[in-house]
């Protein structure tokens, strides 16, 4: 059997960070972790191609060599996959699809010969049991929740890893919490579910025998939902490998902001490796975070809660939304002054979506509020929005639109790098890293390009001169922001200058 796993193209995102790895000559930050750890379960046997699309095109050479395309996708890559499955299937080949997209919107895929649906450790061995017997259905669903102690190490070898800024893995599944916007729970539960710290040090140990030596996002849905096995467990191995192998790699993850609560996890995330961590944030105002049940952000110093991260040696990426009935017109000036005040650097600021199946999917669907599904596309940085918001449409966007001209124009952009250094305060662990020419070359690119080509390059000298002054130690950081922040601004040139009317054309406000 010849398989071809195939991952599609994701359009200019926030986080794609396409125009700031053009400047250090890479291709995309992660590999696809889900379909590489696919590629593992199946059979040895079998030979396998992996095709990121993000990285290298596919080509009709690729599929004809296919028995088989598999294809895993999120929602944002729905463009991309609808063409490689008509590529597919024009050549004659089947297809077999799982992964967020086709879990929530199967009934939009007929043309798919065989979707694998839920938790791959499920329902994927369901299927190559069918197919080895001759006789594989079209569907496959579970709602099980697997135990992911017994999830095989992702299939490296099939990567190219010069393509990519950071490697990734997976430690656990799952949120504890219920926000109302969220699809991670019905995707993967409440119950945080765990791999083994022997499991954890393995794909440390495959990931760094594989030649990688940089960057490590750990893409848990909330690193810190089980604080207790934590504590206990996983930090204090993850230390231990990293301070033996130098500090290698430079951690990264996803949490919740009752991190703040806990200043003993804090101490050993940071001890460990660890220097930044996205946070939902969301809102500085309250009664929207009430709205959307976001209760462990209620209550709290929220600007103060960013600085404690930020003193404990980590970077915090903040998420941002607006369009929440409870917003006041003040909302986005707010938005604009918690940002800056924070020293959130990288901040993403997006419009409320309600993707399928979510309680705020829900709950506008019996309001009569839901409007075509096309428009979400999943990108919550698009301007794009699939339901009737309370504020007027128009100054909804034009909000949007200010904010995000506000916060990444370059003087408050490189603002906050400054705020944010000021109160970054790594420990000074026994770091051994090699200097890349992709590094090398990125000193150079911002240089040109935030430094002489740009409009605001007085500001971006004002940075470096300040931080070489100041924070010496964390120049290479301050340089990385702005290669980061040409991008963001880059990505969000387009929106702020579209016309509010292009921006949201539901084909109907008919209820889907």
């Amino acid at each position: 059997m010849k398989v071809l796993l195939v991952y599609p193209e994701y359009p200019d995102t926030f986080w794609s960070l396409r125009h700031a790895l053009k400047i250090v000559n890479k291709r995309a930050s992660f590999p696809p972790l889900g379909i590489i750890t696919v590629a593992a379960m199946l059979s040895p046997e079998w030979e396998k191609k992996l095709v990121d699309m993000n990285v290298e095109a596919l080509s009709d050479k690729d599929i004809r060599w296919a028995d088989y395309v598999f294809i895993s996708a999120m929602v944002v890559q729905r463009d991309s996959v609808k063409e490689v499955i008509a590529r597919s299937k024009k050549l004659g080949k089947k297809v077999v699809a799982g992964g967020p997209l086709f879990s929530t919107e199967y009934d939009s895929f007929r043309e798919v010969d065989h979707l694998v649906l839920g938790e791959g450790e499920v329902t994927l061995p369901l299927f190559l049991k069918d197919l080895a017997e001759g006789h594989p259905r079209h569907l496959y669903y579970s709602e099980e929740r697997p135990d992911i102690t017994k999830t095989p190490i992702p299939m490296w070898s099939l990567v190219n890893q010069k393509k990519y800024s950071s490697m990734v893995m997976q430690y656990s599944r799952g949120c504890p919490f219920d926000c109302e916007f969220c699809d991670i729970v019905i995707l993967n539960g409440h119950k945080p579910r765990t791999k083994t710290k022997e499991q954890v040090i393995a794909e440390f140990d495959a990931i760094y025998n594989s030649g990688w030596r940089g960057g490590l996002f750990i893409v848990d849905d909330n690193f810190i939902g089980n604080k207790k096995k934590l504590k206990e467990e996983i930090l204090p191995a993850i230390t231990q490998w990293n301070r033996a192998h130098k500090y290698v790699y430079a951690l990264s993850t996803e949490a919740s902001i009752n991190l703040t609560d806990d200043e003993e996890l804090m101490n050993l995330m940071a001890q460990a490796g660890f220097t930044a961590v996205f946070i939902g944030i969301e809102t500085p105002n309250e009664d929207s975070l009430l709205e959307c049940n976001k209760n462990q952000n209620k209550g709290r110093d929220l600007v103060e809660c960013v600085k404690t991260v930020q003193r404990h040696g980590m970077e915090v990426w903040g998420g941002f939304i607006v369009g929440f009935d409870a917003d006041p017109l003040s909302i986005f000036r707010s938005q604009i002054n918690f940002i800056q005040k924070s020293g959130i650097v990288t901040a993403m600021v997006g419009l409320l979506n309600a993707p399928r199946g979510t309680r705020l999917y829900q709950r506008l669907k019996k309001e009569n509020r839901l409007v075509d599904m096309s428009n979400f596309s999943g990108n919550n940085t698009d301007c794009s929005i699939n339901f009737i918001p309370r504020m007027k449409m128009e100054v909804l966007m034009e909000g949007y639109r200010n904010i995000l001209k506000n916060i990444y124009s370059p003087k408050e952009y490189y603002e906050r790098i400054t705020t944010f250094l000021k109160e970054y305060h790594p420990p000074k662990l026994k770091i051994k890293r090699r200097l890349h020419f992709y590094q090398v070359r990125g000193f150079f690119g911002s240089v040109w390009y935030m430094g002489i080509a740009e409009k605001g390059r007085r500001y971006y000298w004002k940075l470096l001169f300040w931080t070489l002054f100041h924070r010496p130690r964390h120049l290479p950081y301050a340089i990385y922001l702005t290669v980061c922040g040409y991008h963001f601004r880059k990505c969000f040139e387009r929106y702020v200058r579209t016309p509010i009317k292009h921006m949201f054309e539901p084909k109907d406000l008919t209820t889907t």
